[in-house]
């Protein structure tokens, strides 16, 4: 899949017939089915990420000798100005969750790590989109297949690299989400491959403190604290907590001495 700005001119016109360039955030557009025009198929393979091309495709390569009216002409050749801001090929990850159960347990393990990268770094995309939704979607997909058994312990360290940083993406997916439980489930499913890594750590307290935890995040962060004690986020969260936990006090206190107050006389 390409992200790509493009801006499509005809022969001696300033302005363009088509472009997205005004989008602040162009989608993912894959060839052959969001991108259809044969010179441009042809021209993004050659492309690199961050680079920008101009193309001038004949007619056999843009519209035809039909054209596509009113907008353009009969046997127009056409300009394309192309920036690609992001590429990422699915292809191979896209024809693997095609195949059954059985053929994916067949697969060398470099090849289904490479999958699972492929499918994290698509949840990625998506949540800098901020579509978190589908973005736990595909890091669910990664982790799905992270599960078979190694045949040796180098092996189990690269699953469980490649295990630790899809439930870390999870566990903040899901707070953002709202969904404070799932996130703690995630982030302690990451303690139990790492129990001194920082990030699942405050993940954990981000999502105890989201559910008034307080003991939990303060465990949790407290601990995160240790490992990064000049970190920014967590230090944050901390006062965050401590100003939670006294209103939470106030409001108590304040309960208490409702109910245990003496009946007000009436005059």
């Amino acid at each position: 899949g390409y992200t790509v700005k493009y801006s499509g001119y005809l022969e001696h016109q300033d302005e363009p017939f088509c472009t997205n360039c005004y989008s602040k955030s162009p989608g993912l557009m894959k060839l052959g089915k969001d991108i259809t025009l044969r010179g441009l198929e042809i021209g993004l393979l050659t492309m690199k990420k961050g680079e920008v091309a101009r193309f001038v495709f004949t007619p056999e390569y843009a519209y035809g000798r039909q054209g596509c009216p009113p907008l353009i002409p009969p046997n127009a050749t056409v300009l394309f100005e192309v920036e690609v801001l992001d590429f990422l090929d699915s292809d191979e990850s896209d024809s693997f969750f095609e195949l059954t159960a059985e053929q994916q347990d067949t697969f060398p393990l470099q090849k289904v790590l490479k999958v699972a990268d492929t499918e994290r770094e698509f949840g990625n995309y998506l949540y800098r989109k901020r579509h978190f939704e589908g973005a736990k979607d595909r890091y669910k997909r990664a982790f799905s297949i992270l599960g078979r058994s190694p045949s040796s312990e180098a092996e189990q360290c690269q699953i469980n690299a490649s295990k630790l940083l899809v439930l870390l993406n999870l566990s903040l997916t899901y707070l953002k989400l709202e969904r404070p439980a799932q996130a703690l489930a995630y982030g302690e499913k990451a303690l139990e491959i790492d129990q001194r890594n920082a990030k699942a750590l405050f993940r954990c307290g981000q999502a105890c403190l989201c559910m008034t935890e307080y003991e939990k995040a303060r465990d949790f962060l407290v601990r995160a604290q240790h490992i990064q004690p000049f970190n920014h986020d967590i230090n944050n969260e901390l006062k965050k907590l401590a100003s939670c936990y006294r209103d939470y006090m106030e409001k108590e206190k304040e309960m208490c001495c409702r109910m245990f107050a003496p009946p007000s006389s009436s005059s």
